[in-house]
């Protein structure tokens, strides 16, 4: 049997499959989704995408989509209900550079600051501070508006909150005690969203055979 609707690989707790999984419930993409472990990553994964890491989308003409970015772009050109690729205020390439900032800076300090001990001679404090500018940078644009682009959810946004959430939970005591108060706002109001709590619903790894797992299971939020 054919492929009807695109096929999701993803791991709960990861930021990049988080923000996949944002995107896809924003455009209301109805998917199958295969909730994996990533120390038991599934044959049919490993076929389709060798590299080994989640998120995956595999569209219905057998397409593979292997970045989380991707995946957010292509399904919110198919349905943007919410207008995150049409923010307030800037442009979509405005946004674009803020997330490549996110992932090439941001994101090298974060991993040496959560993951020190895989990493020689890494002093993960000194990149806590490194990462800093970034954090400082997004607070001082959350001064202007309550969302990175306006007074509404961008890409950026949806894009970006998922690390935000992974640096403050290293160190909550830290962070908590810190005068990101914008950012801080931010990152709560997202943490307390139907919209998070919906896209970290436990789901039963997937094995070969499991019946079909549909995501999202309520296309209105």
């Amino acid at each position: 049997m054919s492929q009807k609707t695109p096929l999701l690989y993803s791991f709960r707790r990861c930021p990049y499959a988080m923000r996949a999984r944002l995107g896809l419930q924003s455009s209301q993409q109805l998917c199958e989704l295969r909730e994996i472990v990533l120390r038991d990553k599934p044959s049919e994964m490993l076929e389709a995408s060798p590299k080994g890491t989640v998120p995956v989308l595999i569209l219905p003409n057998g397409d593979v989509l292997e970045e989380s970015l991707d995946i957010m772009l292509w399904a919110l050109n198919q349905n943007d209900p919410e207008n995150w690729l049409s923010p307030e205020i800037g442009t979509l390439d405005e946004m674009l550079n803020l997330i490549n900032r996110c992932e090439n800076e941001f994101k090298g300090h974060l991993d040496r600051y959560k993951y020190a001990p895989r990493y020689e001679e890494v002093d993960p404090i000194t990149h806590r501070t490194q990462a800093e500018n970034f954090l400082d940078e997004l607070d001082k644009l959350l001064t202007k508006n309550s969302f990175l682009f306006g007074s509404q959810r961008s890409l950026a946004d949806m894009a970006i909150a998922p690390f935000i959430r992974q640096f403050a939970n290293v160190d909550r005591t830290w962070f908590d005690q810190t005068d990101y108060a914008y950012l801080k706002s931010w990152l709560n109001e997202f943490l307390g969203s139907s919209r998070f709590k919906t896209i970290l619903k436990k789901y039963p790894v997937w094995t070969t055979g499991d019946p079909v797992t549909y995501f999202p299971e309520d296309l209105s939020i």
